[in-house]
């Protein structure tokens, strides 16, 4: 994309946000269009099963809408926006107590196309991702996909640096296993 088409994106989408700031609800429509995808990847690698990141994905929309008058427009809206749900997806997680059932991924229908080797790898990276125990399945996603540093996951998880140092060790050291 070049930075002209990035810059004419950028301002469609600030008049998006700006028109559902004033309540039009097919501007929010369109904002949704053009990020569930990315938020519900987000929420499916944090939640571990496909119910519960609809739920999260859902969530994460419905909290925006609401909080849609705090977006100052510092930063971009899709930056604004992974924060907030990451934030919703974790309150979300907290209120699910049915630990047992986030552990076991469904399986997915055959690909009607052949999948490549790297594909492959990214499937089964996120299998073995989905079978980590919740909190270090968190961080990992967290640290390791999403780029947080283990100071601002301590305090989306509200525990110290350390923790979140010690889970991801774990991740990684279950992750090995699993791989090996």
């Amino acid at each position: 994309m070049t930075a002209s088409a990035a810059l004419t994106n950028n301002d469609d989408e600030q008049r998006l946000v700006q028109r559902a700031r004033r309540g039009d609800t097919q501007a929010f429509e369109q904002l949704y269009k053009q990020h569930h995808q990315r938020v519900y990847a987000l929420c499916f690698r944090i939640a571990g099963q496909v119910p519960l990141a609809e739920e999260m994905t859902q969530d994460c929309f419905i909290r925006a809408w609401e909080k849609l008058e705090q977006f100052r427009g510092d930063s971009k809206f899709s930056t604004w926006l992974h924060s907030l749900s990451v934030n919703q997806a974790l309150t979300t997680l907290k209120k699910q107590r049915s630990f047992w059932a986030r552990f076991l991924p469904e399986s997915s229908g055959a690909e009607s196309t052949a999948p490549t080797t790297e594909l492959l790898d990214s499937m089964l990276l996120d299998k073995h991702v989905l079978q980590l125990p919740e909190r270090a399945r968190i961080v990992f996603v967290l640290f390791a996909i999403e780029g947080y540093s283990h100071e601002e996951i301590a305090q989306l998880m509200r525990t110290s640096a350390g923790t979140s140092k010690a889970q991801y060790h774990r991740a990684r050291a279950l992750l090995k296993e699993m791989l090996s």
